[in-house]
């Protein structure tokens, strides 16, 4: 037998113990029948054995203990957590009951099939009954074999986690994967903006070579070198807050603020004139109209607002690096509107397709949808003023996003 098959022969035997102690100590078995032993050493297992299970530390208990000595093929298909509900408690009582049944059905069997074989190998014929012995030991291998995996399957049925328990890893986990994508979406703006400005201005200042121009593009350089340290400490910051196992990270206050790190203020709407600031430095002119009353925005709403325009003008620098771009931003019918539009450029070879959505536009479309708003991204054909037919170009890329001021409404 394998290693698994003795640990579960020693986890059954625990249980045939416990009849066994139960049915040594029960009172008024001195010259009673067997059957009216077993009867009421039974019914004394079954009573104490669902009093227990009352207890909720006891489902913590033998889930530790079936995990070690069952050997699942998964520990998590073994619930350690206390009874939380009186359906738990249910479920610890009949695998208490079903532990123990199945236990002395084993014990029985080790005792009452293995000493007859025994006393005819020691007796005066034991060479006659000596091929008793393979056979016997296969025997009592297979059904030691087979009692342990379906005590096992007991276990993962009777002590396996509850509708709710798995209903609250499933959150946890979906919590985590949430988590884990807003993460890598503030990296994926943040750096991704640094570098095409970086990128930009490092080639704009090695094509023009006059020292001024050169002077403030490296100044460029630098502050969006520093912005994009600030947002990557940041982020590190939260994965170090919020590990996989949810326990607070080594360093951290009692407050949750990690120690001996300084914090940085995430970036909201009215950091956007500084951002517009770095894309003119770029060579794209920006026109933009803010029209947000103070206080209006929640914080989570600037947040991902500046998140969104940054992301917008970023696209616009990679395509169409040195047209103009419009960012409009209103507050409208309680909906924060917000609109970035750049002229589309005919790219040598692209025949004009235009660019595709890519991460950032699904990120843009992520957070709208979990602040309850919509986002879209398209080419738009300008319009003649007069005529009312396209105009003449190659038309406009239009990022429209809308998002509720408060969620739900």
């Amino acid at each position: 037998m394998a290693g698994a098959s003795y640990a579960r022969l020693l986890h059954l035997l625990v249980g045939w113990i416990f009849a066994g102690v139960i049915l040594m100590i029960y009172p008024g078995t001195y010259r009673t029948g067997l059957g009216e032993i077993l009867t009421r050493a039974v019914s004394l297992d079954v009573v104490l054995l669902a009093l227990v299970a009352l207890i909720p530390a006891m489902r913590r208990a033998e889930g530790v203990q079936a995990r070690l000595l069952l050997v699942p093929d998964r520990e998590e298909d073994i619930g350690v957590e206390p009874s939380g509900t009186w359906a738990d408690r249910r479920r610890t009582a009949a695998w208490l009951i079903g532990r123990v049944v199945l236990g002395s059905a084993v014990g029985f069997a080790t005792v009452f099939g293995l000493a007859p074989v025994f006393d005819l190998l020691t007796g005066p014929h034991a060479l006659r009954y000596l091929p008793l012995v393979p056979v016997s030991a296969l025997g009592y291998g297979w059904l030691v074999v087979w009692a342990g995996r379906l005590q096992l399957a007991m276990a993962v049925r009777l002590l396996g986690p509850s509708p709710a328990e798995r209903l609250a890893e499933a959150e946890l986990r979906a919590e985590r994967l949430l988590e884990r994508n807003r993460l890598a979406r503030e990296l994926h703006d943040s750096i991704g903006h640094a570098l095409t400005v970086t990128v930009l201005h490092a080639g704009a200042a090695r094509e023009v070579g006059d020292p001024a121009f050169v002077a403030k593009a490296l100044e460029v350089i630098e502050e969006t070198g520093r912005q994009a340290m600030e947002d990557l400490e940041r982020t590190l910051v939260l994965l170090r807050e919020t590990p996989a196992g949810g326990a607070s990270a080594p360093g951290a206050s009692a407050g949750g603020a990690p120690r001996n790190v300084v914090a940085t203020e995430q970036p909201g709407i009215d950091q956007l004139p500084a951002l517009f600031e770095t894309v003119r430095a770029a060579g794209s002119p920006v026109e933009a109209s803010i029209e947000v009353p103070p206080g209006v925005l929640p914080g989570v709403l600037s947040r991902e607002s500046y998140r969104i325009v940054q992301e917008g003008v970023t696209n616009a620098l990679k395509y169409a690096p040195g047209q103009p771009v419009d960012v409009q931003i209103a507050v409208r019918d309680g909906q924060l509107e917000l609109r970035c539009a750049n002229r589309l450029v005919t790219a040598p070879g692209r025949g004009g397709a235009g660019r595709r959505g890519g991460k950032g536009l699904r990120g843009i479309r992520e957070r709208a949808v979990l602040l309850g708003g919509a986002a879209s991204a398209g080419r738009a054909d300008p319009v003649g003023p007069s005529t009312g037919s396209p105009a003449d170009g190659d038309g406009e890329w239009v990022l429209d996003v809308r998002l509720p001021l408060r969620l739900g409404s």
